[in-house]
């Protein structure tokens, strides 16, 4: 089993900055890819910004020189660095991971209970 732990969210003004972060723990797994999405009342979630499979990373248009994502391997931590922050990135933030069971090889999906960020203006 693993588990996918959001953290660092909260409210804050325009312009301002925030810097989520994601932790993936449990036994025997590696982590094939990872990422932010969000999820704003009354609309579909969507990515902001991921690792690919490649290590690529991907982002939102709307995010694109606003949001860094970045990532710590050694502690499977994942992180998204919110800079510029505007009212129309109030949302629900949520980590998503792919993994690969290392026992029985299988790929598995999970997500973060979400964590939320409030942009006043």
């Amino acid at each position: 089993q693993v588990q996918v732990v959001e953290s660092g969210g909260g409210l804050v003004q325009a312009g301002g900055s925030l810097r989520l972060s994601c932790v993936v723990s449990g036994r025997l797994f590696s982590i094939n890819t990872i990422g932010w999405y969000r999820q704003a009342p009354g609309k579909q979630r969507e990515l902001v910004a991921d690792f690919g499979r490649a290590g690529d990373t991907n982002y939102a248009d709307s995010v694109k020189g606003r949001f860094t994502i970045s990532r710590d391997n050694a502690k499977n931590t994942v992180y998204l660095q919110m800079n510029s922050l505007k009212p129309e990135d109030t949302a629900v933030y949520y980590c998503k991971v792919e993994v690969t069971d290392l026992v029985v090889r299988g790929r598995y999906e999970y997500w973060g209970q979400g964590t939320q960020v409030t942009v006043s203006s």
